[in-house]
């Protein structure tokens, strides 16, 4: 396993970590969501991300490494939403299922996270963070502008392209920012 793939699997087993226990906390409220709540909820966070960069300081005692874990967390629930849809209150999904999902869409983005550093040869470990969040602020945009199309595209790729994405950038930016501390 090469140095990339054992920092990817790094990252997102802390990212599931955190989802499991507050999985263990909240059960799976989240599930109530339309996927155009979690894309707000992940703008939130990116958004939150680049103000703290910004500003150079923050309010409230946690920093961006938690905001890019939510990232990669909300992500996988927007794509277990686009394969279920969203369900009323009393719907929910076992703590086995929900992490036979996660590891299914964190397996398929680390796939496509193989496939395009081989292609583009690894060009994001000379991005910045803040780079790296703006990208995940634009994928976002994309992503509330193709459903605001109600999922029609006619060219680009549509939403589950732009999660996986998304998961992607955010590992990369956990992964820089590990290697930092």
């Amino acid at each position: 396993m090469n140095k990339t793939s054992r920092q990817f699997n790094e990252s997102a087993d802390e990212c599931k970590q955190v989802f499991i226990n507050k999985m263990q906390d909240y059960g799976t409220a989240w599930r109530v969501l339309r996927p155009s709540s979690i894309t707000d909820q992940i703008y939130i966070k990116a958004q939150r991300i680049r103000s703290i960069e910004e500003k150079g300081t923050q309010k409230i005692n946690e920093g961006i490494k938690p905001e890019f874990i939510g990232i990669v967390n909300y992500s996988v629930m927007a794509l277990v939403q686009l394969e279920l849809g969203s369900s009323g209150e009393n719907s929910s999904l076992n703590e086995a299922e929900v992490i036979q999902f996660y590891d299914k869409y964190i397996a398929e983005a680390h796939k496509l996270m193989d496939d395009k550093n081989h292609d583009y040869g690894e060009a994001w470990r000379n991005m910045r963070v803040s780079s790296l969040d703006d990208i995940i602020l634009m994928k976002l945009l994309r992503i509330k502008q193709i459903e605001d199309n109600m999922g029609i595209t006619k060219v680009s790729e549509g939403l589950d392209a732009n999660y996986y994405d998304i998961i992607n950038y955010a590992i990369f930016a956990l992964i820089k920012i590990n290697e930092e501390q």
